[in-house]
Formats: C-alpha cells, structure tokens, sequence
C-alpha cells in the first residue's frame, strides 16, 4: 500500500485491521526468534549472531510500540517514532562497541551453528518481509516498522555470509566485519527514522 493510497499525500497511519493482524504476526515470529538467535550466538561465540538477535529484540519492541499509537495524534506517533530511532540508535552504538571489543578477543565462532541458525532466521524474516511489504510506505510510525523488517532480511543474508567466511578462511574477522556493517545499517536506519520523525512532529506543531 502506497502513502498515497488514501488521495493525495495523506500518508498511511496503520489504521487498517489487515495491518494490524500482520503485526501481531510478525512480532510473534521476531520475539521466537531473539530467543533462539541469542542463545545460538553464545553457542557459537558469533557477534553477528548476537548483533542480528539484539535486531529481532529491538523490532519486536518496535512492532508493539508501532500497534500501541496507531490511531494516536500525530503528536504521539512521531514521538513514538522518535523513541524508536533513538533506539536503534543506541543499538547500533552497542553493536559496534562491542565489536571492537571483541577484535580484540581470541576466539573463532562456530560456522556450522552460525550458517544453520542464518538460514532459519532468513526464512523467518523473509516471512515478515512477505506480511508487512504491502504497508511499507507511510508515516513515521509505519516506515519505522519496514525499515526494520528490512533490516533483518539484510541482515540474516550478511551473517550466512559471515559464516561462510568464517568457516574459509577458519577466522573470526569475517564474522566482526559483518556485525560492523549491521551496525552501520542501524545507525543508517535511525537516522532516516529521527528526520522523518522530526519533520513530521514539527508539521504537526504548526498545523
């Protein structure tokens, strides 16, 4: 569904029972998901495993805010939008925190659990993708959701990659390489969610 789906540029505010049922979906499947992926990181010693979980975590909070403002004042939305780039913000600093640290650790992960866990998540993300592409343009609050659905695809596609460096060249950089590009890509993410945000919270003020 296009943000201009509704007549002119009056954007997709989540106002749809279909929207709202593919939510609930996809927070299930991103809340089975951080549970599986992080034990297998520590199974594993893999960052990118840990990184993609922290993502999955982080988008089932998302997904939960997004169903609780749906309906709210544009006041509300953008600053629940605003709450949730500052997020992934954050998440993105840890993720790369963490792998500098752990350039610094000896240690190569596990490629067999990493490539196995790697695709049982792309199948799960490509799923979430499926339900939500259809509402992938709208306001703050709904663009937030995609961005982050997108995110996790992208992201189980670099940690198979990750895996498979591992296991070729039998050294943990290809698996830190991989967190620090995911971490890039919520940094990104962030900071396409804050402007927009921003923007729409201020058109709201001066309406």
């Amino acid at each position: 569904m296009s943000a201009s789906c509704c007549g002119g540029n009056v954007r997709f505010e989540g106002l749809s029972a279909d929207y709202k049922r593919r939510l609930w979906a996809v927070i299930a499947i991103n809340a089975g998901m951080f549970g599986v992926e992080m034990a297998a990181g520590h199974m594993a010693g893999s960052q990118a495993l840990k990184a993609d979980a922290l993502d999955f975590f982080g988008d089932a909070v998302t997904y939960g805010l997004s169903l609780a403002v749906i309906g709210a004042s544009l006041g509300v939305r953008s600053a629940a939008a605003l709450a949730k780039g500052l997020s992934l913000l954050a998440m993105g600093l840890w993720v790369l925190g963490s792998t500098v640290y752990h350039v610094f650790v000896v240690g190569v992960p596990q490629a067999e659990i990493m490539g196995a866990v790697g695709v049982l998540a792309l199948a799960a993300n490509l799923a979430s993708v499926l339900l939500l592409v259809r509402y992938k343009d709208g306001d703050a609050n709904v663009r937030s959701v995609w961005l982050c659905s997108r995110n996790d695809a992208i992201g189980n596609v670099a940690v198979m990659a990750a895996a498979l460096g591992v296991w070729g060249t039998a050294s943990g950089w290809p698996d830190l390489v991989v967190a620090g590009i995911m971490a890039s890509l919520f940094l990104s993410s962030a900071f396409q969610i804050i402007v927009q945000a921003r923007r729409e919270r201020l058109a709201g003020a001066a309406a």
